[in-house]
């Protein structure tokens, strides 16, 4: 069929949340906090929690509801809140009990972004008479910081107006208790709650995410920090960078200082203070702020500091990937080497020429094209080491009696976030390790992890019925000593290393094999490198490869066209596949039913195929004619025109029978589109009246699909020319 239609999507009724939602939400974080972090609670903290607890109820919903709110700072003739009623009397009783206050001289800039242009226009206008009518609200907000002073502004507002959020601070601290993050609102409880955002359901064990009291404060003093760069003014950034910073004395502390070490010097180089930005990378110690300071002692012309620094890298490197970019930016810059050895890399790689239409999905199309060579080959990037580490280790992750999480809301287990599972089960994990030279004792242990948590959310990885291919054909091929270490190296570095690994594994007549696949214009990312390092220190062969897109000859493609009783994929069936097979610009084959659809053909869908209902009583289901199907589009590029229309429906169709359909998609019309522009209309029809084309019956699916095979041989056409004027220009 020639029409887009939006496909329908059936929306999940969503639950109903109890009336003072906000309030109970509030509650549980601070229970939640008091049970597990009683050791690292400050004095005032202790009193937060038992002072809220003596308000009365609907003072307490009132305050919970503006801790949800933006700012803190608030109209009191703005706080509508049906289920509490009149909330000026709670405004007042919170006030009284110092939970909320007045504004005052300090909170003037809240006050400033809470009012409105006509607001703060009718407090200048009585002292400030020939002030214009035409200010806008930041020449207003200018005006007065410049000529009234706070205290007279402050006088002439109506304080009475507006409340200000007290005890703020000891709210932030106990929600980054929880979360392990500074935000402001309770958000994620309502989402749970609404069924938007999951929670973990292995085990209700949890564990405190700081040990002492010390810790607790040092994260939150980095986080708070790092939280404020995104909206802290230029004066700001310039006093966070002049600011003493504690010296980190816990592993995650050290991590967030260096994360605000590397993000504000960035913002200062934005603003040019190129002195304090270095000063800030210095206070960092991760990789990211050594390379800026390196590359900023260039810009500014210090090259004899920068060389010292980049050699000091290279002879005391703090971590892998520190060494690896001193390497590359000292050979660039003071060995006169010209490119990085990422760029090398791809210049040295194996390129593999696919043919252009496959172009959407590079890592797909040489999935194929090592499986049209005979090999096997799979797409597992981070997922395959990411599920062998998670099912090889299940019992000490999940299971075991020590095994715990931070929150309801983490899937995470506490010992991979606290970086200490390798120093908890040191002896579990080299036990099981060692138990890698017995393959099929390794698959039989994988199987039966898999079958009995299969589906059972986890922050390690995501379930994948295919991976477990993969995996056992890497447990059965790989050397168990080069998996070990690999596996090792997530157990000790888990945070570091679960990202980057390669795109593909293909198993050839030498073994295992992984593959980082790039086209033209990708770049090789530091960790995809560290990565693809690691596997080649531990035995595998690893390589990356670069896809060249052509044209080529001999690549098949099956053109489509489907007849339809209705235009969404989810509702609708098919009633008729038209296809046609091209290979070297010709028509080599055809395909060809009617489907009886097992349901009505409506009367304007007849109208338009001429498709009956008494022509499809007696056709065969779509079950019947799938396999030879499948056999016909073997190999071959999926083309239609709008191509999605017809994909979806085939694809439903397989999905109802449970078989997969995965094939790479050409468009015939945003082809066309693109090579041949100028057209007024791209349907089906109006490009055969332009082309002359032959569509003797329009909407019947083998001649619509002949008629869209000419339009990819137009198409190929123009491909060729495009992919010949590079090598014509070279």
């Amino acid at each position: 069929m020639d029409f887009d239609q939006t496909h329908w999507i059936p929306v999940r009724q969503q639950p109903k949340l109890p009336t003072f939602y906000y309030h109970e939400h509030f509650l549980e974080m601070l229970a939640f906090v008091e049970q597990h972090y009683a050791h690292v609670l400050l004095p005032e903290h202790v009193a937060f929690i038992g002072d809220f607890r003596e308000l009365p109820v609907d003072a307490q919903r009132l305050y919970a509801r503006l801790v949800n709110r933006k700012g803190r700072i608030f109209a009191v003739r703005k706080l509508r809140y049906p289920e509490l009623g009149d909330c000026e009397p709670l405004v007042r009783e919170l006030i009284s009990r110092q939970w909320l206050d007045t504004p005052r001289v300090e909170h003037l800039e809240d006050l400033f972004s809470l009012m409105t242009r006509s607001e703060i226009y009718r407090v200048l206008m009585p002292v400030f008479a020939g002030m214009s009518r035409s200010l806008k609200k930041a020449e207003l907000v200018h005006f007065a910081r410049e000529h009234c002073p706070p205290a007279e502004f402050l006088q002439r507002v109506d304080a009475g107006r507006y409340c200000i959020q007290r005890r703020s601070g000891a709210v932030r601290f106990l929600s980054f208790l929880y979360f392990g993050r500074v935000q402001d609102s309770l958000s994620r409880f309502t989402m749970r709650d609404l069924g938007l955002v999951r929670t973990q359901d292995l085990h209700e064990t949890y564990e405190a995410r700081y040990q002492e009291r010390d810790e607790a404060a040092e994260h939150f003093h980095y986080a708070a920090r790092v939280d404020e760069l995104a909206s802290a003014s230029d004066d700001r950034l310039r006093d966070l960078a002049r600011d003493d910073w504690p010296e980190p004395q816990f592993a995650g502390s050290a991590a967030l200082r260096d994360k605000l070490a590397y993000r504000l010097g960035r913002s200062l180089e934005v603003l040019g203070d190129h002195e304090t930005a270095l000063t800030t990378y210095r206070r960092g110690e991760c990789a990211r702020c050594s390379e800026r300071t390196a590359r900023l002692l260039l810009k500014t012309g210090r090259r004899d500091e920068a060389q010292a620094h980049l050699e000091q890298c290279l002879d005391n490197p703090k971590s892998e990937e520190e060494w690896f970019f001193a390497r590359d930016l000292y050979e660039q810059k003071f060995r006169q080497k010209r490119t990085s050895s990422g760029t090398d890399t791809l210049r040295a790689a194996e390129t593999i020429d696919i043919d252009e239409s496959q172009s959407g999905n590079a890592e797909r199309a040489a999935l194929e094209h090592f499986e049209a060579r005979g090999q096997r080959a799979w797409r597992v990037e981070n997922l395959l080491w990411r599920t062998y580490f998670g099912l090889l280790f299940w019992d000490e992750l999940f299971v075991d009696d020590a095994a715990s999480l931070h929150s309801p809301f983490e899937f995470l287990p506490a010992s991979l976030a606290g970086g200490n599972f390798f120093e908890r089960y040191r002896d579990c994990i080299e036990a099981r390790l060692s138990g890698l030279d017995d393959p099929a004792a390794t698959k039989h242990a994988l199987l039966k992890t898999s079958t009995r948590y299969y589906g059972t959310a986890n922050g390690v990885f995501r379930w994948r019925r295919s991976v477990l291919d993969a995996l056992f054909a890497l447990v059965d091929k790989a050397p168990a000593e080069s998996s070990r270490q690999v596996l090792r190296n997530l157990c000790t570095h888990y945070s570091d290393a679960r990202h980057g690994w390669p795109d593909l594994m293909v198993l050839d007549p030498e073994g295992v094999r992984f593959v980082e696949i790039k086209a033209e214009g990708d770049q090789l990312r530091r960790n995809q490198q560290l990565r693809l390092a690691r596997l080649r220190n531990a035995g595998f062969r690893a390589d990356v490869v670069c896809v060249r897109w052509v044209l080529d000859p001999g690549q098949t493609y099956v053109v489509v066209d489907v007849e339809t009783t209705g235009g969404r994929g989810e509702q609708h069936r098919v009633t008729e596949i038209g296809a046609v097979k091209v290979r070297d610009d010709r028509i080599v084959d055809r395909f060809q039913t009617l489907l009886n659809p097992q349901r009505a053909i409506p009367p304007g869908i007849t109208r338009l195929t001429g498709i009956t209902q008494a022509m499809v009583s007696n056709a065969p289901y779509f079950a019947d004619i799938a396999a030879d199907f499948e056999r016909f589009m073997d190999g071959a590029i999926f083309v239609a025109h709008n191509v999605d229309f017809d994909y979806v429906f085939i694809s439903q169709e397989f999905r109802r029978i449970g078989r997969p359909f995965r094939h790479a998609k050409l468009c015939t019309c945003s082809s066309m589109r693109k090579l041949y522009p100028g057209h007024k209309s791209y349907s089906l029809g109006n490009l055969c009246r332009a082309f002359d084309i032959t569509l003797k019956q329009h909407h019947r699916a083998l001649c619509d699909a002949e008629a869209a095979a000419e339009l990819l041989m137009l198409v190929n056409e123009k491909r060729r020319e495009r992919l010949a004027q590079p090598a014509a220009a070279g």
